[in-house]
């Protein structure tokens, strides 16, 4: 009989004693794991928010874009700035220049250029605001003649224009003629600004 025990007991062994699950160390990493995916769809969350808010303030800059050119109109013996953009144009300053030598009005243009007419008209320019589509003729004269004479000599001296100008929501641009009469290449005369620059009053021109 004590030999039947023994094979018994070879034949099934002691099982080895399960380890108790510990419950709080699973909570942790479960915790962990959830406050991990909270974080990353947090993240993805600004980061849509972010993405979409910067699409529609592309929109909303794109609904109030400003583009300003200036030239000669020979048809109006006029000089002309017009806003071809779609929002308003602050213009926050101006200059003219003649050979290098800022002017601050067109009386003194016309003396510069050695051009005095009879008659011109001007239009205001700085300080003013160019609605989308609003064409300004700054300076036109009454007669054909003294136009002509304008135009020949702004071609024959270094006239110069620049204009500083912002939309609604302050984004601001440069626009600088180094030719206001004749051919430009429009794609050059715009760049954008950080904000318009503070000018010594004796270079502002004001009409």
């Amino acid at each position: 009989m004590a030999e039947t025990d023994h094979d018994e007991n070879a034949s099934n062994p002691a099982k080895p004693e399960r380890r108790p699950v510990k419950w709080d160390a699973v909570a942790a990493v479960i915790a962990s794991f959830v406050g991990l995916l909270a974080l990353v769809i947090a993240g993805y969350t600004a980061y849509v928010e972010r993405y979409t808010a910067q699409i529609q303030m592309t929109q909303v800059q794109a609904q109030v874009w400003p583009w300003l050119v200036a030239g000669n109109n020979d048809n109006e013996n006029s000089i002309e700035v017009m806003n071809k953009g779609v929002g308003p144009a602050i213009v926050r300053s101006a200059q003219v220049f003649v050979d290098g030598k800022p002017q601050p009005d067109w009386q003194h243009v016309l003396k510069a250029l050695g051009a005095v007419p009879h008659q011109f008209s001007q239009s205001t320019l700085n300080p003013n605001v160019l609605t989308p589509g609003e064409k300004v003729p700054v300076i036109q004269f009454a007669d054909k003649d003294d136009y002509k004479q304008f135009r020949v000599a702004a071609v024959k001296h270094l006239t110069l224009i620049n204009i500083c100008y912002c939309s609604t929501l302050g984004e601001c641009w440069m626009y600088s003629d180094r030719h206001l009469v004749g051919y430009k290449s429009l794609a050059q005369l715009v760049t954008p600004v950080a904000q318009c620059p503070k000018l010594a009053d004796d270079t502002i021109f004001v009409n």
